[in-house]
């Protein structure tokens, strides 16, 4: 998965799998955060353009936008996040992904970070 992965300078990532791009905040992010207390979704079938705000994440430390990585349109929402919002915590790659999108411009995901990009951009390398 490692190499599939894409991620933003405002600390999303983004999945291809199947043709749609699933999308959650990084794990560097989740612990900035602190512990997540709720999470305000988008609606299945919204249209976002790249980098629009699509979700707002409320922590003990602040609210966050959660920016769009790639154009598209909302085609599942992670409703388990609405009661369960610390799975973003524990699990911010796979249980915590916060929406699934239908891609409008794939060239977008190659123009994001890559793992080893973003472990640069976050100090981590």
């Amino acid at each position: 998965m490692a190499e599939q992965i894409r991620f933003t300078k405002e600390h999303e990532w983004v999945l291809i799998r199947e043709g749609l791009a699933i999308v959650g905040i990084s794990d560097f992010a989740q612990k900035q955060l602190g512990d997540i207390v709720s999470i305000e979704l988008p609606k299945v079938g919204s249209r976002f353009r790249q980098m629009q705000p699509i979700a707002i994440v409320d922590s003990i430390k602040a609210s966050s936008d959660i920016y769009c990585p790639m154009s598209g349109e909302i085609v599942a929402v992670n409703e388990c996040l609405l009661e369960h919002p610390e799975l973003m915590n524990q699990s911010p790659y796979d249980l915590g992904w916060i929406v699934k999108i239908r891609p409008a411009n794939m060239e977008e995901f190659d123009n994001l970070m890559t793992k080893a990009q973003y472990e640069e951009f976050i100090g981590e390398k």
